[in-house]
Protein backbone atom coordinates (compact mmCIF):
# COMPACT_ATOMS: atom_id res chain seq x y z
CA UNK A 1 0.00 0.00 0.00
CA UNK A 2 2.77 2.36 0.46
CA UNK A 3 4.21 1.89 -2.94
CA UNK A 4 0.77 2.66 -4.51
CA UNK A 5 0.53 5.95 -2.79
CA UNK A 6 4.32 6.82 -3.77
CA UNK A 7 3.15 6.43 -7.26
CA UNK A 8 0.10 8.25 -7.85
CA UNK A 9 1.61 12.09 -6.67
CA UNK A 10 3.90 11.44 -9.40
CA UNK A 11 1.64 10.22 -12.01
CA UNK A 12 -0.53 13.24 -11.61
CA UNK A 13 2.61 15.86 -11.79
CA UNK A 14 3.60 13.92 -15.41
CA UNK A 15 0.00 14.48 -16.20
CA UNK A 16 -0.37 17.94 -15.61
CA UNK A 17 3.26 18.70 -17.31
CA UNK A 18 1.97 16.98 -20.48
CA UNK A 19 -1.25 19.57 -20.20
CA UNK A 20 0.17 22.88 -20.07
CA UNK A 21 2.48 22.32 -23.39
CA UNK A 22 -1.01 21.86 -25.32
CA UNK A 23 -1.35 24.65 -28.01
CA UNK A 24 -3.95 26.90 -26.65
CA UNK A 25 -4.48 28.99 -30.20
CA UNK A 26 -6.30 27.78 -33.22
CA UNK A 27 -4.22 28.84 -35.96
CA UNK A 28 -6.05 30.04 -40.06
CA UNK A 29 -3.84 29.77 -43.23
CA UNK A 30 -3.41 33.35 -44.45
CA UNK A 31 -3.46 34.39 -47.93
CA UNK A 32 -2.04 37.18 -49.60
CA UNK A 33 -4.25 39.95 -51.07
CA UNK A 34 -4.40 42.64 -53.88
CA UNK A 35 -7.08 45.44 -54.27
CA UNK A 36 -7.75 45.46 -57.41
CA UNK A 37 -6.76 49.11 -59.36
CA UNK A 38 -5.72 50.88 -62.90
CA UNK A 39 -2.15 51.61 -63.98
CA UNK A 40 0.10 52.15 -66.70
CA UNK A 41 2.13 49.45 -68.06
CA UNK A 42 4.05 48.08 -70.79
CA UNK A 43 4.03 44.65 -71.38
CA UNK A 44 7.24 43.17 -73.41
CA UNK A 45 6.29 39.85 -75.28
CA UNK A 46 8.74 38.06 -76.21
CA UNK A 47 8.58 35.49 -79.79
CA UNK A 48 11.16 32.90 -81.01
CA UNK A 49 12.70 34.33 -84.18
CA UNK A 50 15.65 33.05 -87.02
CA UNK A 51 17.79 35.80 -88.30
CA UNK A 52 18.44 36.12 -92.05
CA UNK A 53 20.30 38.36 -93.96
CA UNK A 54 18.29 40.76 -95.99
CA UNK A 55 19.68 39.38 -99.32
CA UNK A 56 21.15 36.21 -98.93
CA UNK A 57 22.18 34.46 -102.25
CA UNK A 58 23.67 30.82 -102.68
CA UNK A 59 26.53 30.59 -105.16
CA UNK A 60 26.11 27.84 -107.66
CA UNK A 61 28.20 27.41 -110.70
CA UNK A 62 26.40 27.70 -114.16
CA UNK A 63 28.85 25.33 -116.12
CA UNK A 64 30.08 22.05 -115.71
CA UNK A 65 33.93 22.37 -114.83
CA UNK A 66 36.82 21.69 -112.38
CA UNK A 67 37.80 24.72 -109.94
CA UNK A 68 41.19 26.28 -110.86
CA UNK A 69 41.18 29.19 -108.10
CA UNK A 70 39.31 30.24 -105.46
CA UNK A 71 39.52 34.42 -105.15
CA UNK A 72 38.19 34.95 -101.75
CA UNK A 73 38.73 34.37 -97.77
CA UNK A 74 35.91 32.43 -95.99
CA UNK A 75 34.16 34.84 -93.94
CA UNK A 76 35.58 37.70 -95.62
CA UNK A 77 33.14 41.34 -97.07
CA UNK A 78 32.55 40.80 -101.01
CA UNK A 79 31.36 43.24 -103.49
CA UNK A 80 28.96 42.81 -105.90
CA UNK A 81 30.48 41.63 -109.43
CA UNK A 82 33.80 40.55 -107.36
CA UNK A 83 35.13 37.08 -108.58
CA UNK A 84 35.05 34.29 -106.05
CA UNK A 85 36.03 31.53 -108.11
CA UNK A 86 37.55 30.40 -111.45
CA UNK A 87 36.51 27.03 -113.82
CA UNK A 88 38.72 25.73 -116.23
CA UNK A 89 38.00 27.73 -119.29
CA UNK A 90 39.54 25.47 -121.86
CA UNK A 91 37.01 23.64 -123.50
CA UNK A 92 34.99 26.76 -123.10
CA UNK A 93 37.45 29.27 -124.57
CA UNK A 94 37.75 26.35 -127.74
CA UNK A 95 34.02 26.62 -128.35
CA UNK A 96 34.12 30.36 -128.24
CA UNK A 97 36.61 30.00 -130.85
CA UNK A 98 34.82 27.37 -133.12
CA UNK A 99 31.74 29.63 -132.69
CA UNK A 100 33.85 32.94 -133.71
CA UNK A 101 35.41 31.31 -136.84
CA UNK A 102 31.85 29.78 -137.54
CA UNK A 103 30.48 33.61 -137.68
CA UNK A 104 33.66 35.23 -139.84
CA UNK A 105 32.62 31.80 -142.52
CA UNK A 106 28.93 32.94 -142.31
CA UNK A 107 29.60 36.78 -143.07
CA UNK A 108 31.70 35.86 -145.94
CA UNK A 109 28.70 33.53 -147.26
CA UNK A 110 26.33 36.65 -146.73
CA UNK A 111 28.81 38.67 -148.49
CA UNK A 112 29.45 36.26 -151.55
CA UNK A 113 25.41 35.88 -151.51
CA UNK A 114 25.00 39.26 -151.63
CA UNK A 115 27.08 39.83 -154.69
CA UNK A 116 26.08 37.15 -156.83
CA UNK A 117 22.54 38.29 -156.59
CA UNK A 118 23.57 41.88 -157.20
CA UNK A 119 24.87 40.35 -160.45
CA UNK A 120 22.36 38.28 -161.20
CA UNK A 121 19.77 41.18 -160.91
CA UNK A 122 21.85 42.95 -163.89
CA UNK A 123 21.71 39.84 -165.86
CA UNK A 124 18.27 40.11 -165.31
CA UNK A 125 17.79 43.32 -166.44
CA UNK A 126 19.43 42.29 -169.65
CA UNK A 127 17.49 39.36 -169.72
CA UNK A 128 20.53 37.29 -169.83
CA UNK A 129 19.78 35.48 -167.30
CA UNK A 130 15.84 33.80 -166.14
CA UNK A 131 13.61 34.40 -163.17
CA UNK A 132 14.45 31.22 -161.73
CA UNK A 133 18.05 31.96 -161.47
CA UNK A 134 17.65 35.41 -160.06
CA UNK A 135 14.95 33.48 -157.47
CA UNK A 136 17.79 31.01 -156.58
CA UNK A 137 20.52 33.80 -156.27
CA UNK A 138 18.00 35.55 -153.79
CA UNK A 139 17.62 32.46 -152.05
CA UNK A 140 21.04 31.38 -150.97
CA UNK A 141 21.48 35.25 -149.97
CA UNK A 142 18.50 34.73 -147.28
CA UNK A 143 19.65 31.35 -147.06
CA UNK A 144 23.45 32.61 -145.73
CA UNK A 145 22.23 35.39 -143.76
CA UNK A 146 20.18 32.73 -142.10
CA UNK A 147 23.39 30.45 -140.79
CA UNK A 148 25.25 33.65 -140.40
CA UNK A 149 22.48 34.79 -137.33
CA UNK A 150 22.61 31.03 -136.26
CA UNK A 151 26.70 31.52 -136.01
CA UNK A 152 26.01 34.80 -134.14
CA UNK A 153 23.70 32.73 -131.55
CA UNK A 154 26.50 30.40 -131.32
CA UNK A 155 28.87 33.16 -130.74
CA UNK A 156 26.71 34.43 -128.14
CA UNK A 157 26.36 31.34 -126.27
CA UNK A 158 29.89 30.39 -126.45
CA UNK A 159 30.92 33.92 -124.99
CA UNK A 160 28.07 32.96 -122.53
CA UNK A 161 29.88 29.95 -121.34
CA UNK A 162 32.99 31.19 -121.09
CA UNK A 163 31.90 34.29 -118.74
CA UNK A 164 30.65 31.55 -116.14
CA UNK A 165 34.23 30.64 -115.71
CA UNK A 166 34.83 33.47 -113.48
CA UNK A 167 32.00 32.80 -111.12
CA UNK A 168 31.15 36.47 -109.72
CA UNK A 169 29.11 37.75 -106.68
CA UNK A 170 25.56 39.40 -107.81
CA UNK A 171 25.31 41.53 -104.22
CA UNK A 172 27.40 42.75 -101.65
CA UNK A 173 27.68 41.05 -98.09
CA UNK A 174 30.03 38.55 -96.55
CA UNK A 175 30.90 35.09 -97.79
CA UNK A 176 29.97 31.59 -95.64
CA UNK A 177 32.78 28.63 -95.38
CA UNK A 178 33.57 27.27 -98.62
CA UNK A 179 33.20 23.59 -98.63
CA UNK A 180 35.05 22.76 -102.48
CA UNK A 181 38.84 23.30 -102.99
CA UNK A 182 41.21 23.59 -106.25
CA UNK A 183 40.85 20.52 -108.32
CA UNK A 184 37.23 20.00 -107.90
CA UNK A 185 34.54 19.22 -110.36
CA UNK A 186 31.37 20.77 -109.53
CA UNK A 187 28.15 21.50 -111.59
CA UNK A 188 25.22 23.32 -112.05
CA UNK A 189 23.24 20.47 -110.25
CA UNK A 190 25.78 20.28 -107.38
CA UNK A 191 24.13 19.73 -103.43
CA UNK A 192 26.40 22.53 -101.83
CA UNK A 193 26.58 26.10 -103.52
CA UNK A 194 30.12 27.41 -104.04
CA UNK A 195 29.39 29.76 -101.34
CA UNK A 196 26.96 31.65 -99.58
CA UNK A 197 26.63 35.75 -99.80
CA UNK A 198 24.54 37.41 -97.46
CA UNK A 199 23.91 40.91 -97.15
CA UNK A 200 23.64 41.73 -93.51
CA UNK A 201 23.64 45.50 -93.54
CA UNK A 202 20.48 44.96 -92.37
CA UNK A 203 18.92 41.76 -90.87
CA UNK A 204 15.33 40.19 -90.82
CA UNK A 205 14.15 38.47 -88.04
CA UNK A 206 10.96 35.99 -88.75
CA UNK A 207 8.62 34.81 -86.04
CA UNK A 208 5.39 33.87 -85.62
CA UNK A 209 1.98 35.53 -84.26
CA UNK A 210 -1.28 33.42 -83.20
CA UNK A 211 -4.27 33.95 -85.17
CA UNK A 212 -6.41 35.93 -82.23
CA UNK A 213 -3.34 38.42 -81.78
CA UNK A 214 -3.48 39.33 -85.57
CA UNK A 215 -7.35 39.24 -85.15
CA UNK A 216 -6.66 42.20 -81.98
CA UNK A 217 -4.00 43.62 -83.62
CA UNK A 218 -6.22 44.41 -86.27
CA UNK A 219 -9.09 45.87 -84.15
CA UNK A 220 -6.84 47.70 -82.11
CA UNK A 221 -5.14 49.39 -85.25
CA UNK A 222 -8.09 49.64 -87.79
CA UNK A 223 -6.64 47.34 -90.22
CA UNK A 224 -3.48 45.40 -90.86
CA UNK A 225 -1.70 48.08 -93.39
CA UNK A 226 -2.28 50.77 -89.98
CA UNK A 227 -1.15 48.01 -87.37
CA UNK A 228 2.37 47.74 -89.55
CA UNK A 229 2.67 51.61 -90.36
CA UNK A 230 2.06 52.11 -86.37
CA UNK A 231 3.52 49.74 -84.12
CA UNK A 232 5.73 50.74 -81.97
CA UNK A 233 9.47 49.83 -82.53
CA UNK A 234 10.78 46.43 -81.58
CA UNK A 235 13.70 44.86 -79.72
CA UNK A 236 16.05 41.64 -79.86
CA UNK A 237 16.93 39.52 -77.43
CA UNK A 238 20.08 38.05 -79.07
CA UNK A 239 20.99 33.95 -77.83
CA UNK A 240 23.26 34.93 -75.02
CA UNK A 241 20.44 36.94 -73.23
CA UNK A 242 21.75 40.43 -73.95
CA UNK A 243 19.30 42.93 -75.93
CA UNK A 244 20.77 43.93 -79.60
CA UNK A 245 21.65 47.95 -78.98
CA UNK A 246 19.44 48.97 -82.02
CA UNK A 247 15.68 48.46 -82.28
CA UNK A 248 13.74 47.59 -85.66
CA UNK A 249 10.36 47.60 -86.98
CA UNK A 250 7.75 44.98 -88.29
CA UNK A 251 7.57 45.67 -91.67
CA UNK A 252 5.76 42.97 -93.31
CA UNK A 253 3.11 39.97 -91.58
CA UNK A 254 2.25 37.11 -94.26
CA UNK A 255 -1.52 37.37 -95.63
CA UNK A 256 -2.00 33.21 -94.75
CA UNK A 257 -2.67 31.28 -91.86
CA UNK A 258 -0.60 28.12 -91.36
CA UNK A 259 -3.20 25.44 -91.25
CA UNK A 260 -0.36 23.28 -89.20
CA UNK A 261 0.22 25.49 -86.33
CA UNK A 262 -2.47 28.25 -87.18
CA UNK A 263 0.20 31.34 -86.57
CA UNK A 264 0.78 33.81 -89.01
CA UNK A 265 4.20 35.10 -89.90
CA UNK A 266 5.71 38.46 -89.33
CA UNK A 267 8.89 40.06 -89.87
CA UNK A 268 10.68 42.86 -88.27
CA UNK A 269 13.66 43.94 -90.18
CA UNK A 270 16.75 45.23 -87.80
CA UNK A 271 20.30 47.92 -89.00
CA UNK A 272 23.33 45.76 -88.71
CA UNK A 273 26.30 47.93 -89.24
CA UNK A 274 28.33 46.58 -87.27
CA UNK A 275 27.49 42.70 -88.34
CA UNK A 276 26.34 41.46 -84.71
CA UNK A 277 23.67 39.78 -86.21
CA UNK A 278 24.50 36.52 -88.10
CA UNK A 279 22.50 35.22 -91.14
CA UNK A 280 21.20 31.92 -89.42
CA UNK A 281 21.33 33.12 -86.03
CA UNK A 282 18.25 32.69 -83.55
CA UNK A 283 16.93 34.80 -80.63
CA UNK A 284 13.57 36.60 -79.51
CA UNK A 285 11.64 39.46 -80.65
CA UNK A 286 10.83 41.49 -78.26
CA UNK A 287 6.93 43.30 -78.74
CA UNK A 288 6.09 46.40 -76.57
CA UNK A 289 2.24 46.67 -75.39
CA UNK A 290 1.26 49.60 -74.34
CA UNK A 291 -1.98 49.33 -71.82
CA UNK A 292 -3.09 52.66 -70.18
CA UNK A 293 -6.10 52.64 -67.46
CA UNK A 294 -5.80 49.11 -67.37
CA UNK A 295 -6.17 46.62 -64.17
CA UNK A 296 -3.36 44.21 -63.97
CA UNK A 297 -2.35 41.33 -61.94
CA UNK A 298 -0.08 38.74 -61.24
CA UNK A 299 0.08 35.46 -62.93
CA UNK A 300 0.53 33.47 -59.75
CA UNK A 301 -3.33 35.05 -58.60
CA UNK A 302 -5.13 32.58 -61.15
CA UNK A 303 -5.25 29.47 -62.76
CA UNK A 304 -6.17 27.36 -65.87
CA UNK A 305 -9.42 25.23 -66.11
CA UNK A 306 -10.47 23.79 -69.88
CA UNK A 307 -8.88 26.89 -71.42
CA UNK A 308 -10.41 29.48 -69.44
CA UNK A 309 -8.66 32.02 -66.73
CA UNK A 310 -10.34 32.51 -62.81
CA UNK A 311 -9.22 34.22 -60.00
CA UNK A 312 -10.70 33.94 -56.66
CA UNK A 313 -12.25 37.45 -55.68
CA UNK A 314 -12.65 37.85 -51.88
CA UNK A 315 -16.18 38.22 -50.94
CA UNK A 316 -17.55 38.52 -47.62
CA UNK A 317 -14.39 37.12 -46.31
CA UNK A 318 -14.02 33.92 -48.39
CA UNK A 319 -12.57 32.79 -51.33
CA UNK A 320 -15.21 33.00 -54.67
CA UNK A 321 -13.79 31.92 -57.74
CA UNK A 322 -14.56 34.16 -61.18
CA UNK A 323 -13.59 33.62 -65.08
CA UNK A 324 -11.73 36.59 -66.26
CA UNK A 325 -10.55 37.47 -69.74
CA UNK A 326 -7.11 38.80 -70.55
CA UNK A 327 -5.05 40.44 -73.07
CA UNK A 328 -2.89 38.03 -75.29
CA UNK A 329 -0.01 39.81 -74.59
CA UNK A 330 1.83 39.01 -71.45
CA UNK A 331 5.45 39.88 -70.09
CA UNK A 332 5.48 36.14 -68.30
CA UNK A 333 4.66 37.62 -64.74
CA UNK A 334 1.40 39.79 -65.23
CA UNK A 335 -1.61 39.68 -66.99
CA UNK A 336 -3.90 42.49 -68.53
CA UNK A 337 -7.70 41.94 -67.26
CA UNK A 338 -9.98 42.80 -70.01
CA UNK A 339 -13.35 41.62 -67.82
CA UNK A 340 -14.72 39.95 -65.27
CA UNK A 341 -13.34 42.45 -62.39
CA UNK A 342 -13.76 45.91 -61.09
CA UNK A 343 -12.16 48.45 -59.87
CA UNK A 344 -11.87 47.91 -56.00
CA UNK A 345 -12.30 43.93 -55.94
CA UNK A 346 -9.99 42.33 -53.88
CA UNK A 347 -8.20 39.27 -55.14
CA UNK A 348 -6.42 36.32 -53.77
CA UNK A 349 -2.61 37.22 -55.10
CA UNK A 350 -0.73 34.00 -54.62
CA UNK A 351 -1.61 30.30 -54.22
CA UNK A 352 -5.39 30.83 -56.51
CA UNK A 353 -3.85 26.68 -57.94
CA UNK A 354 -4.73 25.84 -53.69
CA UNK A 355 -7.54 27.60 -52.63
CA UNK A 356 -10.92 25.89 -53.28
CA UNK A 357 -14.27 27.50 -52.99
CA UNK A 358 -15.98 28.94 -49.83
CA UNK A 359 -12.05 28.59 -48.18
CA UNK A 360 -11.67 31.42 -45.35
CA UNK A 361 -9.46 34.46 -46.27
CA UNK A 362 -7.55 36.22 -44.04
CA UNK A 363 -4.16 37.85 -44.37
CA UNK A 364 -0.90 36.15 -43.78
CA UNK A 365 -0.50 38.12 -40.80
CA UNK A 366 -3.82 37.60 -39.05
CA UNK A 367 -4.10 34.36 -36.87
CA UNK A 368 -6.72 32.99 -34.41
Amino acid sequence: MKKIHLLIPVLLLVACSCRKQAPQQNLVVGYPVEIIKTTDVVLNTHYAATVTGCQTVEIRPQIDGMLTKICLREGAPVRKGQVLFEIDPAQFQAAYDIAQANVNSAEAAVSTAQLVLNSNKELYEEEVISDFELNMAENELAEAKAKYKLARAELEKASTNLSYTLVKSPVNGIASMIPYRVGALVSSNIIEPLVTVSDDGEVYAYFSLAENQILELIAQYGSMKKAIAEMPEVEFNMINGETYPLKGRIDAISGTINSTTGAINLRAVFPNPKRILHDGGTGSVVIPSVYTNCMVIPQSATYELQNKVFVYKVVDGKASSTEIKIASNNNGREYVVIDGLSIGDTIVSEGAGLLREGTVITSKTQSK
